[in-house]
Order: C-alpha cells, then sequence, then structure tokens
C-alpha cells in the first residue's frame, strides 16, 4: 500500500498520482488533504511518514508547493527516508543508494507528465542491496538514534 498525502499547494498532483497509482494497481491511503483549503503541510506529511514507519504502508509520496516543507516533516519521523526529487534519475538514485522510502514532489515546481515519470521511476527501482549502501543506512538510523 501506498501512503500519500499533500497540502493545498500539492492537492492537485496529489490527485492525479493517486489516479495514475489506482490505475496501475497499486492500493493507495489517502492522507489529505481532501480539498484546496489553505491547511498546514506538517499534518499531511506526518500522517503519511507516520503510515510509512509503522509499516501500515509500504511507502509514501508527499507533496506540496515546492516538497521542501513536505519533505522535512516526513524526514522528522523516526525510520522515514524522504528524497525531494525533481528529475527521474534522482528517483532512482535515492532507491538504489538511499533506499528511500518516501519521496517529495513539489506540485508547483513540476508539470504533470514529469511527476509521474518520477513516481513511477521511485517505485519500481528496487534498493541495490550493496553492502556500502546498506552500511550508510544503517549510519543514518545511528544519527537517528542519537538525536
Amino acid at each position: 500500500m501506498i501512503a500519500i498525502g499533500s497540502d493545498h499547494g500539492g492537492f492537485d498532483l496529489k490527485e492525479l498520482i493517486q489516479k495514475h497509482l489506482q490505475e496501475k494497481g497499486y492500493e493507495v491511503k489517502d492522507f489529505g488533504c481532501f480539498d484546496k483549503s489553505s491547511v498546514d503541510y506538517p499534518d499531511f506529511g506526518a500522517a503519511a511518514a507516520r503510515a510509512v514507519s509503522s509499516g501500515e504502508c509500504e511507502r509514501g509520496i508527499v507533496v506540496c508547493t515546492t516538497g521542501i516543507g513536505i519533505s522535512m516533516v516526513a524526514n522528522k519521523v523516526k525510520g522515514i527516508r524522504c528524497a525531494l526529487c525533481s528529475d527521474t534519475l534522482s528517483a532512482k538514485m535515492t532507491r538504489l543508494h538511499n533506499d528511500a522510502n518516501m519521496l517529495a514532489l513539489g506540485g508547483g515546481m513540476l508539470g504533470p507528465n514529469l511527476a509521474i515519470d518520477i513516481v513511477d521511476t521511485f517505485l519500481e527501482t528496487p534498493f541495490s542491496g550493496e553492502e556500502k549502501h546498506a552500511r550508510r543506512i544503517r549510519k543514518i538510523a545511528q544519527v537517528e538514534e542519537e538525536n
């Protein structure tokens, strides 16, 4: 299951992504927001991130106007490695090397076709499993535990 969440600035792109994922056969859990009324991105980014952290959802996608704020809040949740991506290569590399479990996008920064390509790349790219990358991910978790 894929967790998805946005604020009002990411609402349109979130809806487009959700429809695309459902058409591809993914089960999606929408953590809001549910219209274009002004809301605070931490509420929805954190809810989606908690679902991924708990194991309720395998991965998550969060969207605000720039993707910056919502990625920051997602990364405050223990166990989350959320990457803000604006191109498919970044989406591929964050999965291969960082085993990112959440993707952040900027609804005001990306066109719909590029955003969908980034989402597909993120979801279809497996973690490489290479020891050097696994070691680095363990170090990220260690920093998280220390702080």
